[in-house]
């Protein structure tokens, strides 16, 4: 069965939620002075840093639904840490459920945007896509070296870990709907 890009996207939409969801797990063994102190890490520490994928996630959907961003890139610091989780949640469901809704031909176009330079680029919808999805993980992976550093527990959150809970759920259902 050949998977379409389309179906793809939707995935890895839901991947990102779980990955998130499992990094959540180990991070909330720290606390606040942790999340915040610096790590020496891009976005300084843990807490910038996811607050990082929300904001170029959410960034590069509205690019996607061609929304414009009012004065360039809008930038949002969220500054609560269950407040965060839970917008980093939404987002990505918000993403899986927008994504489900688009055409198959949404995939193969492109769309325009405006780089951090000021100066209109155009972009494959599947490169956008692309992008949105490996860098959260990028990101994540830095978090997880800062986590166990600190002494929280390293968070399994790769794809093959995501795909084999997924098909435990699925057995799950299908064992308890003969029942």
């Amino acid at each position: 069965m050949m998977t379409t890009l389309k179906k793809h996207f939707v995935y890895q939409a839901d991947y990102q939620h779980w990955a998130n969801d499992t990094l959540f797990a180990s991070v909330d063994a720290l606390d606040e002075a942790a999340r915040q102190g610096n790590q020496g890490m891009m976005f300084e520490n843990i807490h910038k840093t996811l607050n990082h994928i929300l904001v170029a996630t959410r960034n590069w959907m509205v690019r996607l639904k061609g929304d414009s961003l009012d004065a360039g890139r809008e930038e949002f610091y969220v500054a609560d840490w269950k407040d965060l989780k839970n917008a980093l949640r939404l987002e990505f469901r918000e993403a899986q459920r927008w994504l489900e809704a688009q055409p198959e031909s949404f995939f193969d176009e492109q769309i325009g945007y405006i780089n951090t330079q000021g100066q209109p680029q155009q972009i494959w919808v599947r490169d956008a896509l692309t992008h949105i999805m490996t860098h959260a993980a990028h990101l994540r992976g830095q978090v997880t070296t800062a986590i166990v550093r600190l002494g929280a527990p390293p968070p399994e959150m790769d794809y093959i870990s995501y795909k084999s809970e997924m098909e435990k759920s699925l057995e799950n259902l299908r064992s308890n709907s003969k029942s």
